[in-house]
């Protein structure tokens, strides 16, 4: 296989290297880095083919692939030949994958939600036409592909293809008080997904969620655009223990054209996170959970009948996690993942609720499900089973017995399957070998050929002298932790360098992993401070993610606590070390890692002579309920929680060099966290570096040149605070 080709490159360069050092241009400008990648691969519902998007002068086509012999069966869509719509962002298959959504011009909203307008492409007759001359969010086929539903300012609408008549089924959405079928802010934000209507089976049914915002407080941005006034942008944000939205569950019958409210009372809670019809047209499955998110109500309900019962109750004395792992089979069995017995693992439940049996088990974490294979009876998942920073595919059989690894190499795999289950396309990397996608034969495991590899950006990279991320874990006085190092081409263990910490430290986050390189990580970021003399480390402390609920969920109330005292003591630790300088030990993180490095600076200012914060939580009271709440109650129920570990509380203790960056268009973590920061640093008469980004958002990348200035400011900050080796030498010479 040309993977050990791939290893052969990454691990023999250094030999042959030129020595060409990574530039912030090389990184943000040039992009010379990127990986190529399956662009919008999708795998189809009718027989073992896929589709993927490319883009060339004539505009956007689509491929159709066979997944056995990777070979192109044909041109689905040529923009070129669709009037008007010569490029296009997104696409959607009907069930029968004979029509085609086709999404142009989409604009963001916020994360995962966009606008536009949006095309039905009828791939037999050729035909294409604009489902509404307005732009909508979320067009979704009916099952029959005979209709589809969408929303239009916060109303659900539903157009039939023959009839071309579009009925309107909700008319109270209104901005910044109802919205019908799509999330509120909060829900799209932190339960990471926009579309709140569902199509039954037998597309005579639509259930949807109703947001009722109105007494939730409206958070306001300025907008500096380019005109002579600021625009200002209002929208609904609940923060930690305000008023969140009112959410009703409601059901459309497209043959009696009657809407009414799901009765779910009995078991109606805070929160309805997931609706899901099951394999019976006429039962939904909906999810509630209660406000503190520690317990979970999973419930049928019955759209004929409107009658709910219950399936089943999770609970934990923390939190219980949303996920997207409920999947029903053909028989209303139903596939479930839970963190019940301190690891996440999968379970089997008949169609009344009942547990059959639990499918995996193991001091390891089941961190994706695939599919179940009815006619073999397995299940496809993906696991840490060969370490918490790696990931592997593996089958079981439904009863949890004939488990196999399919995928063959230690680092990062993730699968996408045909839709028989017979084949996936393997994706594969690790700290030294780039992106590399395979065919692979579900049953056995083995290879079947090579889709798309890197070795141009491998061999691109033999010019350059890079570091390599060195694995290992850190005993401290409160744990063994995950962690990687890099250190300077030149590293000589006689000598001592400044060390530079990076983290994220978020409830189940993970930066420890062995996977390929990414831009967006500020892995190249890295390599490149690596190159000027920098050790560079990164430690995965409690409430880290992979290594089970207790050390995940260890941090429950007490957001920062756990986490800067593992980050404190990592620091110390490393210090001991001959090579690394204990009196140049900076730190950096991005939003919960810049509060992380807002409490390192203050709270570890013995420790930590330099951070950079950029767009942080400076005080959990600021951020939004569902996430907050969900690790530290309300603020009501918690104060002691949410003040103790707040670095607006702190500011006091700031004894180094503290660099805060944030967009003032972060509609995400708002620049309020900044603001009363710098009063809190005012007020204790300390000095600071503050930057800020007129309209971006929490991502800081729109616009000519924001990454690479982002970039630049915090390298500069860096070499003046802490002294990287050559400017040490420089300054001799000088």
């Amino acid at each position: 296989m040309r993977i050990y080709f791939l290893l052969f490159i990454i691990l023999v360069q250094p030999v042959f290297s030129q020595e060409k050092e990574i530039t912030l241009e090389d990184i943000w400008a040039k992009n010379a880095f990127a990986t190529q990648s399956l662009e919008a691969f999708q795998s189809m519902k009718n027989g073992d083919f896929y589709t993927i998007l490319n883009h060339n002068s004539y505009g956007t086509y689509m491929d159709k692939y066979d997944y056995k012999t990777l070979e192109k069966v044909e041109t689905v869509v040529l923009g070129k030949d669709l009037d008007g719509v010569k490029f296009f962002d997104a696409y959607t298959f009907s069930e029968d994958e004979q029509k085609l959504i086709i999404g142009v011009n989409l604009e963001p909203i916020y994360r995962h939600s966009k606008i536009g307008k949006y095309y039905v492409y009828d791939l037999n007759g050729k035909i294409l036409e604009l489902i509404v001359d307005k732009n909508i969010q979320e067009p979704t086929f009916s099952p029959d592909g005979s209709k589809v539903a969408f929303v239009h300012e916060n109303n659900l609408y539903i157009k039939d293809l023959k009839t071309k008549e579009i009925s309107q089924i909700t008319t109270d959405g209104e901005n910044n008080k109802i919205i019908n079928g799509i999330t509120d802010w909060v829900y799209e934000e932190e339960f990471s997904f926009v579309r709140a209507f569902e199509w039954n089976t037998s597309s005579d049914k639509i259930a949807f969620i109703r947001f009722d915002e109105t007494e939730v407080p409206e958070f306001s941005m300025d907008t500096y655009g380019t005109g002579l006034y600021p625009a200002d942008q209002t929208f609904k944000y609940p923060k930690a223990g305000e008023n969140n939205s009112l959410v009703s569950l409601h059901i459309y019958d497209l043959s009696k054209k009657e809407n009414f409210k799901a009765n779910i009372k009995a078991f109606e809670q805070y929160y309805i996170p997931r609706i899901q019809w099951t394999k019976e047209s006429n039962v939904l499955a909906v999810t509630t959970i209660n406000r503190h998110q520690n317990n979970l109500n999973l419930v049928s309900f019955n759209a004929d009948s409107n009658e709910a019962s219950l399936l089943l109750n999770e609970t934990d004395a923390a939190y219980v996690d949303i996920t997207d792992d409920l999947t029903f089979l053909y028989d209303n069995s139903f596939i479930w993942s839970s963190e019940r017995d301190g690891f996440n693992h999968l379970y089997l439940y008949d169609e009344s609720g009942k547990l059959q049996n639990q499918i995996t088990n193991g001091s390891w974490e089941v961190t994706k499900y695939y599919g179940f294979d009815k006619k073999t009876k397995k299940i496809f998942y993906q696991s840490t089973e060969e370490g918490s920073i790696n990931r592997s595919i593996y089958s079981i059989d439904i009863s949890g017995k004939k488990k196999k690894k399919l995928s063959k190499y230690i680092g990062t795999n993730s699968a996408a399957f045909s839709n028989s289950l017979n084949y996936f396309v393997n994706t594969y990397s690790s700290s030294t070998n780039p992106t590399v996608y395979t065919l692979v034969d579900a049953k056995t495991g083995n290879e079947l050929k090579e889709i798309k590899n890197n070795l141009n950006l491998a061999e691109k990279l033999t010019a350059y002298d890079l570091p390599v991320k060195e694995f290992s874990t850190i005993k401290t006085a409160n744990g063994e932790f995950n962690m990687w190092m890099m250190k300077p081409k030149d590293f000589d263990p006689n000598k001592k360098y400044p060390m530079l910490m990076f983290q994220y430290s978020g409830p189940g986050s993970q930066q420890v992993a062995n996977r390929w390189h990414n831009a967006w990580r500020h892995d190249y970021w890295h390599m490149m401070l690596s190159q000027k003399g920098y050790v560079i480390v990164c430690v995965d402390g409690r409430g880290t993610g992979y290594k089970g609920r207790d050390f995940k969920k260890v941090t429950y109330k007490e957001l920062g606590k756990y986490e800067i005292e593992d980050q404190i003591e990592s620091a110390k630790e490393l210090g001991k070390r001959a090579y690394i300088d204990e009196n140049r030990v900076g730190i950096w993180g991005w939003s919960y890692g810049g509060f992380m490095s807002s409490l390192a600076i203050t709270k570890g200012a013995d420790v930590f002579k330099m951070a950079i914060a950029v767009a942080p939580v400076t005080s959990w009271r600021y951020y939004d309920s569902v996430y907050t709440e969900r690790y530290m109650q309300t603020p009501q129920e918690n104060a002691a929680g949410y003040d103790d570990n707040s670095p607006v509380n702190f500011a006091d203790q700031l004894k180094g060099d503290y660099l805060l960056i944030h967009g003032t268009g972060d509609d995400n973590v708002h620049v309020q966290n900044s603001m009363q920061m710098i009063n809190a640093l005012v007020g204790a008469n300390k000095q600071f570096d503050y930057f800020t980004y007129p309209d971006r958002a929490h991502g800081i990348y729109k616009g000519k040149n924001t990454r690479l200035h982002l970039f630049k400011k915090m390298t500069t900050f860096i070499d003046r605070s802490l002294g990287s080796k050559q400017e040490e030498e420089q300054n001799i010479i000088k």
